[in-house]
Formats: structure tokens, sequence, C-alpha cells
């Protein structure tokens, strides 16, 4: 079903990148705790305000080359189903919206309004620099997981930090490997000094380097004293999803993230596992 113009440059769907908000909560197993979860809520919130705000600003700036573009041409300014004026007040009201939510938080404001500015700074310059480009993708996602971990008093792990790092750098990648297998005329100019065999390589250390730190965290002393052995049993599950991604990316997809992520249900399926091994074991504690 194809929604609105207007929802529709919001980009709804890519809110899923915003569950890396809820990373502290979920591994400090605070769920329990009402205010914290309404914090985690609100904080998700606005990042998904201020992401959407963004994915305008970038919509317009790259409305020329997205004409070109096989799928992208679909988009609400390439096509030209919504004007220039209207995606300006739709970003001014989205930001608007996500200040006043962020505004009794300052760490919390402090960190969305680095979002923005990375991210505008990666659509006007950054994107077309090696490297650079895909180290602010990964600031995005960094940023998420600081809102939910130290924007509501989560103390974040380093073995957290670490993990997401290096996921974050992974997911960046594998975008730009998947945008490889467009046509030359309709791929970003980055491409031009990516060849697919240096992705690949940057593809395998960052997928590697987050199987390794995730799987130290999982057997790591304070993981066990935590979370007991139910860690330990989510390594294969990481590892058979991570795995499964990548063998996506080498199939063309993977270039939009939240989208390519629900249409493997092969991976839908490694989330939903991963989720009943580490979290359905305290909730049925608790009930």
């Amino acid at each position: 079903m194809r929604l609105p113009p207007l929802l529709a440059l919001m980009r709804p769907h890519q809110w899923l990148k915003n569950v890396f908000v809820f990373a502290g909560l979920v591994f400090s197993q605070s769920w329990h705790d009402a205010d914290r979860v309404m914090q985690v809520l609100s904080a998700f919130a606005v990042f998904c305000l201020f992401s959407s705000a963004v994915y305008v600003v970038n919509d317009w700036a790259d409305r020329a080359s997205d004409a070109l573009h096989p799928t992208k041409r679909l988009r609400p300014l390439a096509s030209g189903a919504v004007s220039s004026g209207a995606a300006f007040t739709l970003a001014a009201v989205l930001l608007t919206a996500g200040i006043v939510l962020a505004g009794g938080h300052p760490v919390l404001l402090g960190l969305v309004a680095l979002y923005m500015a990375s991210n505008l700074a990666y659509s006007w310059r950054l994107k077309r620099v090696p490297v650079v480009d895909v180290f602010i993708i990964a600031l995005g996602f960094m940023l998420r997981l600081f809102a939910g971990t130290t924007a509501v008093g989560i103390p974040p792990s380093r073995w957290l930090i670490l993990t997401g790092i290096f996921a974050a750098l992974f997911l960046g990648f594998s975008k730009r490997r998947a945008e490889t297998f467009h046509a030359p005329a309709s791929q970003r100019s980055v491409l031009e000094h990516y060849p697919p065999a240096l992705l690949d390589i940057y593809v395998a250390v960052t997928m590697t380097a987050t199987l390794m730190t995730y799987s130290l965290f999982a057997t790591s002393p304070e993981s066990q004293a935590q979370h007991g052995e139910r860690l330990v049993y989510t390594v294969p599950i990481v590892i058979f999803g991570m795995l499964r991604y990548a063998y996506q990316v080498h199939r063309g997809h993977g270039e939009d993230v939240a989208r390519d992520l629900l249409r493997d249900r092969w991976i839908v399926a490694a989330l939903i596992a991963w989720l009943l091994v580490f979290i359905a074991p305290s909730l049925l504690v608790l009930a």
C-alpha cells in the first residue's frame, strides 16, 4: 500500500534504525522500571522526529540525482509529488516537535543536535568522502545508542559500545556494497572510490570485529554475573543473522537497512529467536 506523499517523505519504515535507542534498556534489564521505559520511549520518539526531518532535507538535496535512480526516482521530491516548500514546512514541524519533546533532557537534546549537524554535513559534503561517509552513518547509530543509555541514566558498558561501533560500520559498508549492484549512471559519486573488492574487505573486517566483540561481551564476567548463560546462547543466532545479511548484500539487497532486514524471513526469525532466548526468561520470572 502506497503512503501519502508527505508521510512517505518522512520514511517511517526507517524508524526501525532507532531501535538502537533500546539497547541500553534491554541489556541493563531495566524494562521493569516504568519511568526509565518512558524516558527511552521518549528518546525513541525524538530520534524518529529528527531522523525524519533529516530524510526530508536529504531528499531535497538529492532530488536531481534520485530522479536518475531506478527506485529512488519514486520518492516524493524526486517525482514531484511534494514541492520544496511543503517539504521544508514538514521538516520545520518535525524539528520543532522534536525539540519540544527533548527540551527537558539537555543531554538528549545535545545528542540529537549533533545527529542533525553530522547529517547535514553528510548531505552537503561528507557523503562524497570515502570512509568518512560510512563513519558518519555509524555515528548516527551510536548517537541513538547513547540516547538510550547516557541520556536516561543507564551507563553503557564498554562491550556494548564496541559492539555497537563495529555493527554500525558493518551496516554502513554493507549499504555501500549493495549500492554497487546498481547501474553506474544511478550510483553515488563516492562509489567511484570504492572498488567492490575493497568494500568486501571492509564488510568482512567489520563483521568479524562485531562477532568477536559480541562474543567477548557474552562471555565476560560482567555479563555472566548479570545475565547468566543465556547471552552465550545468543551468539550462534547473531552469527547466523550477520552471515545471512551478508548473503543478502551480495544479492544486491542491503541498501535500505530497515526495509531489507524485515524482508528476509530468516533474519526476522533470528531476531525473534534472539528475543526469546535473551528476554523471555526474565519476563517469565517477573510474571
